[in-house]
């Protein structure tokens, strides 16, 4: 059965998604992809978000500038140049993976895109970089073009992906996806979503995890969230069920 390695919200964590790729087998020193990824023994899903440093201190590492400020257009520029250098890199191994990597689109990569909701992030940073009505630069026609047709969810072997959570509605990046607390709070409020669903397993990200990546054995799902502390969770279907770790690997500031 193939190995799978599903990688939370990334965040523009270039150096760290690569570092993951690389430790689970899947990319090499040149950012394509192994044999082993080639040849359907070990499938890719990243659960989205590609975009939008997490913290200020994340955009300095990003764009190198001190402080970061959001209401700078050179720095938008910088930061919006250093993400579409590495969504590019990132959309090379995908097309390069004979069909085995799967990128999900994240809420913050919609956002990106159509920039019907200015997002934010805990520092208070407004993720302006790519909406040129607040100073900041448009993706690329074909970035646009190759995020915009990401799914928002996958299935393999009865296991869900998706990168907010099983029930349909958590799929709308909309009005009341922001308005509610569903998208943060289903997995606490309501973990039988899953099981409504019918699948075996799940697994999900948009839920930072502070703590590291959690799995709900009870439930049959997991949180993944935790990019940014070095982790990411490996998954082998079987016929009896899930074989599941989460996986630890060095940090280190390469920046990708």
């Amino acid at each position: 059965m193939p190995r799978i390695v599903a990688i939370g919200d990334v965040h523009a964590e270039y150096g760290k998604l690569w570092q993951a790729l690389r430790h689970a087998g899947a990319a090499d020193a040149s950012y394509l992809p192994t044999p082993a990824l080639r040849s359907g023994r070990l499938r890719v899903v990243l659960l989205g978000d590609l975009v939008h440093p997490k913290t200020r201190e994340a955009y300095t590492r990003l764009t190198g500038l001190e402080p970061y400020d959001a209401r700078n257009p050179d720095h938008l520029a910088r930061a919006a140049r250093e993400q579409v250098r590495a969504l590019n890199r990132i959309k090379h191994f995908v097309e390069h993976a004979g069909g085995f990597v799967v990128v999900l689109r994240g809420n913050h990569d919609q956002a990106a895109l159509d920039h019907k909701f200015l997002l934010g992030n805990a520092s208070g940073i407004e993720h302006a970089e790519f909406d040129p009505k607040r100073g900041g630069t448009p993706l690329p026609d074909t970035l646009a073009e190759w995020l915009g047709g990401l799914p928002k969810e996958f299935v393999i072997d009865g296991i869900h992906f998706a990168h907010v959570g099983p029930a349909p509605w958590l799929q709308e990046y909309d009005d009341m996806f922001y308005q509610s607390k569903e998208a943060k709070q289903w997995w606490f409020t309501h973990p039988d979503y899953l099981a409504r669903a019918g699948y075996r397993f799940g697994v999900y990200g948009h839920t930072v995890m502070k703590k590291g990546i959690r799995v709900f054995e009870e439930h049959g799902f997991a949180l993944v969230d935790a990019l940014d502390l070095g982790q990411y969770l490996e998954l082998v279907p079987l016929s009896d069920g899930i074989e599941w770790q989460i996986v630890q690997f060095t940090q280190s500031q390469d920046a990708g």
